[in-house]
Parts: C-alpha cells; structure tokens; sequence
C-alpha cells in the first residue's frame, strides 16, 4: 500500500510500525485489549486468508487504514488456519495491566513469539501423530586441496515441541533422500542450496555461524565445555546445530525450550530410499496427499501419539543393524507369549498423555494446568508400566523398564547439567506423588480459572481460599439480614465490575430504600436500582484482597511445581520415550498376534527370500470383499534379477510394491505380512512404479522416468533393491524396446543389485541366454469363453501376450472401437503386409521405397527451434509438394 511509512502515525500506530519493523516478513498479530489486530497489508492478506471482514480503523497519511482482528481467546483457530496457509506470525503482547499504567500514552507492547511452521508447540497447531521438525543446512565448503566434489552438507533437525535434536553429515546428492525421510516443516537453508519440491517450506535465511563459534555457543547452550561431550560433530554439522538454535531462539523471543543433548546419528544406520521411492510406495503419506491407504496406517496399532510417532518414525527409517533390528523383533515376540500381560499393558498405556509436547511447552512458559496433569497421569501410566513388566524379559524391555522406574527413585547427589546427558534414574524422589498430592482433579483449563491447586496441599492457600470463601457465605448472610432490616424480601446483593458489591432492589422497593440515610443510590435500571453502603464497600475490599492473594499464592504454588518438573526434565523425557516405544513394540504384537504376519529374518547376506507374500494395503483395503492371492519373491544370488511380465490389471504393481514393503518393515523391525521371509540386508532402496509428469518443471513422465533410471544406475549397489515398472515406457516401441533391454544388462551385470523388473516387452524374456542369473517369470492369466480371468498369481514363465484389447474391454472402451482393436490385432499378429505398411511404426527399415520429398522434409526439421513465420512457411511448401 502507500500509507505504509511512520511519519506522523498516531502513538499506538507508531508502536505497530516499530514492531512490524522487526518482523518484516510476518504477519503481525497486535494485542488491543482482548483482540489481536492487523493493520495495511497484514489485514488484507489475514482477511483473505481467514475469510474474515476487512474494515478500517483510524487514519493514516490521509487515507484509511485497513484493519481486521480475531479474538485473542480463539486466536489458536486463526493461526492454524495461516500456518497452514504458509504464513508466518509475529505475536506483540501488551506488556502492561490497562490497571496498572501510569502515566499517558500507549500500552507497552512487544514480540513474545514468531510463530512459524517448524516452531510450533501447541496442540490445536500440531499433528499429534507425526513430528514437527525444523531443519537447518549448512554448506561445509570444499578446500582447493579437496576439490569441489568433497563440498558436504551439515544437516540438523529438531523437534520444538518434543526436544529431538539430530544431526548429520551428507553429500549435496543425499539431501532428496533426507528430505523425503524427514518430511521437514520448515528449512533453513543458504538460497543456493537446492531444494527441489520442499522449496515452499524454504524459511528467511539466518547468517551462518562460523564454525568455531558454532561449537562454543552449542556447549554453552548445553552446560558443557566442549561439544564433544555430546559426540563427534564436523563442522558443517556444528553449524546447521548452532543455525537451528539460533532460529529457536529468534522465534521464541530469546527463550529457549527443552532440547536433548544434540546426537549425531549419520546416514549409514538406515536404509536410503530417496523422495521418488517414498512416494512411488506411499509410505506415511499417499499421492493425493491423505493418510488412509498407506503402509503406516495399514501396520499401526498403536493406543497413543507418541506411540503412533515412534512407528512412523521406524517406518521411514529402516535400520541396517541386523542386531538393532532383532531387538526391536525380541520385544514385540516376548510380548505375544504373553497375552494377559499384553492385555494389561494395553490397558495402562491406552489414553496415555503426551508427556513429551506437554514438558515442551512447560519448558517455553506456556504450560497450562492441564500440561502438568498430563506428566501426572503419563507418570502414573509409567509406573504402571513398569510394575507389570516386573520380571526377566527381553533386554529391550527391560530398558524400558528401567527408564519408567526413573521418575519413582530417587536423585544421586552431584546430578548436574554439564554432563552430556542425565541418566532417566535421577529422577527426583516421589515426583508422581508429588504431582498426585498437588494438582486437583478434575483440573481447569487455565490458570486463571482457580482450583488448579488441590485442597490440603497448600496451607497458606487453604486458608486463603477459607477467607475468600467465608466472605462469599457473610455476602448470603447479609443479603438475608438487610432484607429484614429494610422490609424488602426481593432485596438482592451482586457484584458490579466497577461498583463493586452493590444491593439491588426492583423499582416498587426503591423509594423505601431512599428513605434510608446510610444507603447511597449509585445507579438506576430499567427495572430497579442499585444502592450502596459504608458496610459493603467494606466487604468487597477485604473478599477482593482475599481472592487476590489465593490467586497469588495459587500461581506461586504451580510455579513451584513447574521448576520441580522442570528440574527432571530429562527424566520425564525418558520416561516418556519409553511409553512410546513400548507402545510401538505392542502395536507389532497386536499386529502380529492373528499368526498370519511373520518375524522377518534379516541378515547380512545377499539373501532375498519371501514366502506367501502379500500387500498389506491392498489386503485391508478389499478385506471382506475378496481374498488376497499371496506370492513368493526369490531373489537369491544365483537368480537375482525376476523380470516380470503380464498384462496390466493382474497385479504386476502390487506385486512389485510388496516385496519392497516387506523389505522396508523387516528392517524396520515390524512384523511382515508373508508365511517367511528371509532377506539381507538391503542399504538402498529404489522403487519406480506409477511415475507421473512434472508438467510445471517441463518434464513429460518419459523424462522423469529416465531421470529416475540414471538415479538407479548410477546410486544402485550390490546390497540395493530396485524395483522397476515399465522401462521405456513414452517413447517409440523400438527405443522403448533398447533401452530396458540396456538398463535390464546394467542391473544383472554392472549394479548387480536384487531386482524385480516388470515389463511388457515379452522379447526381454530371451535374455535368459546370455544373463544367466535372470529368471523369467509372468502374471498369471486364464481365458474362459471369450473372457479373461486375472488369477494374480505370479509363476515362473514368461508371458505370450500383455490383453491390451481385453483391459480395454474391462475399462468401458465402446464396443465398436474395442472390437476394431482386436480385428487390428489378429491381422498385426498374422504380419498381413497390407495392414502392417499402413502403420509407420512397424515399416521395415530395409524395405526399399521411394524417396518421399515430404517426408525426407519433415526428417530434417526441428519443431521446437521454429519461429511461427517459419512453420507457417514450411507448412506451405509441403502443401506444395503433395499437390
């Protein structure tokens, strides 16, 4: 707009000026007493947005201004509203009571808080099943010595709401893989960093920290001398971890929340699989964007939000640890021999609070008193936790067991905050207790609401409360007593916010009433009037004093209990990790106890052996509407690479898909939906299946598909699985023909990787000859009078034909044109030379015919480099040369 500079802005204008200022790039929510108000183009674009009134509220520079507000007290619909949208929120809070002012001039005012996508701690703004992480990049520059290909990237991520914090160290080219794990809420990164699809998520970039500077601001941050008590940090990783916490703190108005210590975690632990896989298998998230039909939801069984994060989080990073693996497997196996017991763990952790974001908000000041009930009923769940697993059991249980415990035990001298890491055993003695004695229940939703506190806990404010209690009981007492003395039964004492205790009377009492010296008439009504007296005034002074000093102490008494909370932090966070993965490792029993899901043997062979395999989505999507036909995949060294043919509509996706999921959940740690299953360990994943266009990048779904396939070839190693659907695939049938057959050679001799690839080019199957450890195999397919029967079963073989003209059929093609297609088929199968030399595409090269100026033209023109007069032009003179 142009009104948009301070001169001459009225007090409270110039204020909003100051502020805006600073946060030129927010929304600014301005606290007007119980509205946040917006102003110039904020208030366009929040009206927009919210689809709310845009008005106008004073002037500026001799124009209106644009205004709109929402109330403070539902603001938390707003804002997630323009979080979602994209937009980032500056909070300016009035610093001072209206009551409390002296002097002229406007209240004071300031930022208390960015809100942006990555920084997000409430509830009502969070999904409570997935975490919300923040990532910060940092580019480690290459040396002249090194050269520009050893350039690395330090990646660190955190979670604000829940105290994650990671780090890592990558290449330039395994950022998209990183990405497409993380699945990041908000970027910090350099404006030459690439990133591709996640670009909206790009936040204003900060100045990058040396990294010196780098590692002594992070130790402080964390009480230690050095960062290397927290592990080994190069110092690009150091850098991302110091340019995320300086954004925290930026966004938290130099408040910092609760992290964990920062871990750095590499990317040789887990299986890669970068964004095109991820979403070619709809891991966490489908295509269209929803959560229904994926693998998370179709495996998840969890009973809490912690729990269901936890799973997704094994779910998107599979391990490569063989041994991390079969702990995780021990866990769940123990659990489903014992039944009962599961039955009562379920039982406990069903409902559990999310300790986690709850501790997070307490450590940010804007814990309310239902996030300390929520570590009181989490530490209860804990304990009972705990006290059922009491006995021998797997050792990843009875870690668990021993990180609930924590919070019962009681603290060794000497804890202190410069150790790396405060073991979950030095939890504070009786903290459970403690938080069971003082907080009331059922407990208020704010602060402001009173009865946060229990009665009996507190003393002093029990007799406070008695006070402010007893004066309410003399208030009855006396409305009865001046009813008698005055002659007025329908006499009636209240509370008036600026009269303070007032006695009412309808308007037949109120000339009795003026007869009465002592009482002084303040205010008249439609129905009545209102009267005071000496006595009253009295009485509404000592119950306000009264009511005052419980609210104080009440706040003083939870703001104890806030910093004894606050003080086991780390205890709390362990306790709360251990619910979640216990509820993760009980989601898997569930999963697995009907008997039809397997415990997946992984190992560090080349092994790759699946028995009665199935997809777990597909299953539960036509559950009690048809039967899933199961299927064995056998990969072994000697019979690697399955090229698979068929016809579409039999199953050859699904096909493909399951073996890579059930790679992805064995590693996990999951059950897998399979009789067997037998695999080595498999380091990178590629999965190409229902590749689209990227129309906005100018990349048809041929383009795509051969830049996926360079990815493949040139990332793919001897441990990877690659699993590939309709090579060459857009283009002419020939070239289409020479490159699977190219990139087929590729995989089995040069990559040497574990492949399924599915095909309609039925001549790939001749291979067999010179790639000896290629096996045919093909979707098996039944005719029945006329019809064709899709068995969805997969056996050795290779297809005769693809049923193009029957899935036609089956599509809803009309009739006519289907019944043309198949008269076209029987005549191209017979080779009818009179049929096959009207199709151009299958003109025998070698065929002599004479020359065609025309085509021998349109041969050596190039569309794409042609100004419209010069294809004007040339249309001309074809024309010319027909005729």
């Amino acid at each position: 707009m142009a009104a948009t500079k301070p001169d001459g802005a009225s007090p409270a204008m110039a204020q909003w000026f100051a502020l805006k200022a600073e946060h030129p790039d927010a929304l600014l929510f301005f606290r007007m007493g119980d509205f946040f108000e917006m102003f110039f183009d904020d208030a366009q674009a929040a009206a927009s947005a919210l689809d709310i009134a845009l008005t106008h509220r004073g002037e500026h520079a001799g124009a209106s201004i644009p205004m709109c507000g929402v109330p403070v007290s539902t603001s938390d619909i707003y804002l997630a509203r323009l979080i979602r949208r994209g937009f980032r929120v500056a909070i300016a809070e009035q610093m001072e009571a209206a009551s409390a002012r002296t002097g002229k001039g406007p209240l004071k005012r300031d930022v208390v808080r960015l809100i942006t996508p990555g920084t997000l701690t409430e509830d009502s703004l969070l999904d409570a099943t997935r975490p919300n992480l923040l990532l910060a990049l940092a580019t480690a520059r290459p040396t002249a010595i090194a050269g520009p290909a050893a350039a690395t990237l330090g990646a660190a991520w955190l979670d604000v709401s829940t105290g994650l914090f990671e780090t890592a160290e990558l290449s330039p080219a395994g950022l998209p893989a990183l990405l497409g794990r993380l699945d990041p809420a908000e970027i910090l990164a350099a404006d030459e960093v690439p990133l591709a699809d996640w670009s909206p998520r790009r936040a204003p970039a900060l100045a990058p920290t040396q990294p010196g500077v780098a590692r002594h601001r992070l130790a402080e941050a964390f009480g230690a001398a050095s960062l290397d008590a927290f592990g080994t940090f190069t110092d690009a990783e150091a850098s991302a971890a110091a340019l995320a916490l300086d954004y925290v703190r930026l966004t938290q108005a130099g408040r910092m929340p609760r992290l964990s210590r920062p871990v750095p975690v590499g990317q040789s632990a887990e299986m890669a699989m970068d964004a095109a896989t991820r979403a070619s298998l709809e891991l966490l998230r489908a295509r269209d964007g929803t959560t229904a039909l994926t693998l998370l939801a179709s495996v998840t069984r969890t009973l809490s939000a912690p729990g269901a994060r936890l799973l997704a989080a094994w779910v998107a990073a599979p391990l490569l640890d063989p041994a991390a693996i079969a702990a995780r497997q021990d866990g769940w196996t123990w659990l489903i021999a014992e039944p009962a017991l599961l039955a009562e763990l379920r039982q406990a952790i069903r409902g559990a609070p999310d300790m986690a974001r709850a501790l997070g908000r307490i450590s940010l000041g804007r814990g309310a008193p239902r996030d300390l009930a929520a570590i009181r009923a989490g530490l209860h769940a804990a304990a009972a936790c705990a006290a059922l697993l009491d006995g021998p059991c797997p050792p990843i249980l009875a870690g668990i067991r021993t990180a609930m415990l924590a919070t019962q035990a009681p603290a060794p001298p000497g804890t202190a905050e410069t150790t790396r890491a405060v073991p979950a055993a030095q939890a504070a003695p009786g903290l459970p207790q403690l938080l069971a004695r003082a907080l009331a229940d059922p407990m208020p939703a704010r602060l402001d609401d009173s009865g946060v506190i229990a009665p009996g806990y507190d003393g002093e404010l029990d007799a406070e409360r008695a006070l402010r209690d007893d004066s309410r009981r003399v208030v009855s007492s006396l409305q009865l007593d001046y009813a008698q003395r005055f002659g007025i039964a329908s006499l009636k004492i209240r509370h008036h916010a600026q009269l303070g205790y007032v006695i009412e009377a309808p308007s037949a009492a109120v000339e009795a009433l003026r007869a009465h010296p002592e009482l002084t008439l303040r205010q008249g009504m439609a129905n009545g009037a209102r009267f005071t007296l000496a006595e009253l005034s009295d009485l509404d002074r000592r119950i306000t004093e009264a009511a005052g000093r419980a609210e104080a102490r009440e706040r003083a008494v939870f703001a104890t209990l806030v910093s004894a909370t606050l003080a086991q932090s780390d205890a709390i966070a362990a306790a709360a990790a251990a619910l979640a993965t216990l509820d993760a490792l009980q989601s898997c029993a569930r999963l697995a106890e009907g008997g039809d899901w397997c415990r997946p043997e992984v190992t560090e062979t080349d092994a790759f052996c699946i028995t009665a395999g199935r997809h777990p989505v597909v299953q539960g999507a036509i559950a009690g509407a048809a039967a899933f036909v199961p299927n064995d995949c056998d990969l072994s060294p000697e019979r690697r690479v399955l090229l698979l043919t068929g016809p579409n509509m039999a199953g050859k996706s699904t096909y493909l898909r399951q073996n890579a999921l059930i790679a992805i959940l064995a590693q996990a740690g999951l059950p897998a939906p399979a009789a067997s299953a037998r695999i080595g360990v498999v380091d990178r994943l590629f999965s190409r299946v229902g590749a689209a266009d990227e129309l906005a990048r100018g990349r048809s779904t041929f383009m795509v598909e051969m830049i996926e396939t360079a990815a493949i070839l040139h990332q793919a190693g001897p441990r990877s699985l690659v699993i590939v659907d309709e090579i060459g695939r857009g283009t002419a049938t020939l070239d289409g023909l020479a490159i699977a057959w190219a990139v087929l050679e590729a995989l089995h001799s040069q990559v040497r990787c574990r492949t399924v690839f599915a095909t309609h080019f039925h001549e790939l199957a001749r291979l067999t000859e010179t790639l000896p450890r290629l096996r045919p195999h093909m979707m098996r397919v039944r005719e029945w009078r006329g019809d064709v029967v899709f068995l969805h079963e997969v056996a050795e073989g290779a297809a005769g034909r693809s049923w193009g003209v029957h899935v036609a059929r089956l599509a809803g093609v009309p009739a006519a044109v289907v019944r043309r297609a198949g008269t076209l088929l029987a005549a191209l199968e017979r080779g009818r030379a009179p049929v096959i030399a009207d199709l151009p595409l299958f003109a025998s090269v070698a065929e002599e015919a004479p020359a065609d100026p025309v085509r021998a033209r349109l041969a050596a023109t190039e569309p794409d480099k042609m100004s419209a007069r010069e294809a004007l032009a040339l249309l001309y003179e074809l024309k010319a040369a027909l005729e």
